[in-house]
């Protein structure tokens, strides 16, 4: 497979692309959803929960990081996880303007 040619996209096109490609893996959407019903938690609650590795969990944690998505604060030798409030916002009005500029046509039947 070829490399991606983000210059052949829009600025917008690319940081959608860049935010879908993070929550694609079922892991990081257990992820969220775990910290969405604890509001917050350490590395080892999510290994209990899920079932995966440290390693990997810590992985995908970092994935989620660099979209600003998830945060974490250092806690004596752990760190506490939590959703990032305002980028959780920011990323789901991204969303939101990409699926609200689709007007549903009751008369399209077959496209």
């Amino acid at each position: 497979m070829g490399v991606t040619r983000k210059d052949l996209f829009s600025t917008n096109q690319n940081e959608i692309a860049s935010y879908a490609r993070v929550l694609a893996h079922p892991a990081r959407i257990a992820i969220l959803e775990y910290l969405l019903k604890s509001k917050n938690c350490c590395n080892h609650h999510l290994v209990e929960e899920l079932g995966l590795a440290q390693a990997t969990i810590s992985q995908h944690l970092r994935e989620l990081k660099t979209i600003g998505i998830v945060q974490g604060t250092i806690e004596g030798v752990s760190v506490n996880y939590c959703i990032n409030a305002e980028r959780w916002s920011e990323i789901g009005e991204v969303f939101r303007r990409l699926f609200s500029r689709y007007e549903v046509n009751p008369c399209e039947k077959n496209c």
